[in-house]
């Protein structure tokens, strides 16, 4: 399994940016799917991005899509979330996941996920 370190939260003001990352640790990083997540107190995990194993393909549910930009490096192990125009309804912990598969698929659901990090805050204040 990969291990997965997130970092780049914080509060920020509505309409703010942030941009978080998620370093993993392991080999072949290329080999897996990645995704973000969120969690708001009382919530359920949520959707928030997916890119394939090489990049080439990437997901968002209409909650953040043009405001949201998942990328990755795979020579620096890393992940990363761009978050633009950010809402108070972003407010959550965001987690990073790791999902086993160097197809070019993209993948939804938490229960696709086998790894995950230890999450970041992100606070968006009116």
């Amino acid at each position: 399994q990969v291990q997965l370190v997130e970092s780049g939260g914080g509060l920020v003001q509505a309409g703010g940016s942030l941009r978080l990352s998620c370093t993993a640790s392991g080999r072949a990083f290329f080999r897996y799917v990645m995704g973000w997540f969120r969690q708001a107190p009382g919530e359920e995990r949520e959707f928030v991005a997916s890119i394939s194993s090489i990049g080439r393909n990437t997901d968002y549910p209409d909650s953040v899509k043009g405001r949201f930009t998942i990328s990755r490096d795979n020579t620096k192990n890393t992940l990363y979330l761009q978050m633009n125009n950010l809402k108070p309804e972003d407010t959550a912990v965001y987690y990073c996941a790791a999902k086993d598969d160097i197809s070019s698929g993209t993948y939804t659901s938490p229960v696709d996920f086998a790894s995950w990090g230890q999450g970041t805050q992100v606070t968006v204040s009116a």
